[in-house]
């Protein structure tokens, strides 16, 4: 059978999106997925503007590929939030009801969203050494001077505290790109693929991460899981541990 054409709105739309220098796939719903967080199974809606996350956002609970794999591996028993000290930096709504209702302490924190418990900038946080047992912190360090930020993560974990990281990360860069001389919005578009981005992140966060003084272990979800959930291929959830 030959491949259909897309209709004159959908090949309109691509141009359009194409005009803003964005990669956009004619991607149709895939099979209906499960959402692990919401418990809904249906349709999900893809996410994304420069790349396509196909099947990325439940259409019941609006929770994201990200969210959903750190869930899984909640509900996979790796660690548990009771009683626990918790600081969740940028925090995602539907994962701030899975943790702050278990959590002896919550802290959210943002530097730039109004809402969040306080307003800390995560490269100089405003708090005394070791206060929490966990910090959570998804899509961030990108946004940021990753070590400096990672040093600070670790000052205020306690010994045996873990750190949980997700970043958009580029495995065929060996090093992490950075450019002081991109400052300008398109130039950052260019460079890092967002005009809030400053760095394009390598494999060599792994080193970023050990340099920093933290134990590191990596998740990443069984292929069934990723094909059930509508999780991104490749999705690490980074570990990082204060050395007790």
């Amino acid at each position: 059978m030959a491949n259909r054409r897309p209709s004159f709105p959908v090949r309109a739309a691509v141009k359009l999106f194409e005009s803003f220098g964005h990669t956009y796939a004619l991607l149709p719903f895939s099979a209906p997925r499960q959402c692990n967080m919401c418990g809904y199974t249906g349709k999900f809606r893809h996410a994304g503007l420069y790349y396509i996350r196909p099947d990325a956002i439940c259409m019941s609970c609006r929770s994201t590929d990200r969210e959903r794999l750190f869930a899984l591996y909640l509900q996979k028993g790796h660690w548990a939030p009771d009683g626990k000290s918790i600081l969740h930096f940028a925090p995602e709504p539907n994962l701030v009801d899975r943790l702050k209702p278990r959590a002896d302490r919550y802290t959210s924190a943002d530097l730039l969203v109004a809402g969040a418990d306080v307003a800390w900038n995560i490269e100089e946080i405003d708090c005394e050494d070791q206060q929490f047992d966990a910090v959570v912190c998804f899509h961030v360090l990108e946004h940021v001077d990753t070590p400096k930020a990672l040093r600070e993560l670790k000052r205020v974990l306690r010994p045996g505290g873990k750190a949980f990281l997700m970043i958009p990360i580029y495995e065929g860069l060996d090093t992490t790109y950075t450019n002081p001389a991109v400052t300008g919005n398109e130039e950052r578009h260019l460079h890092f693929h967002q005009s809030d981005h400053v760095r394009l992140v390598g494999r060599d966060f792994r080193t970023q991460i050990t340099d920093a003084g933290f134990e590191l272990e990596e998740y990443s979800a069984e292929t069934e899981d990723i094909v059930r959930h509508g999780l991104l291929v490749g999705e690490k959830v980074f570990i990082a541990t204060r050395p007790q």
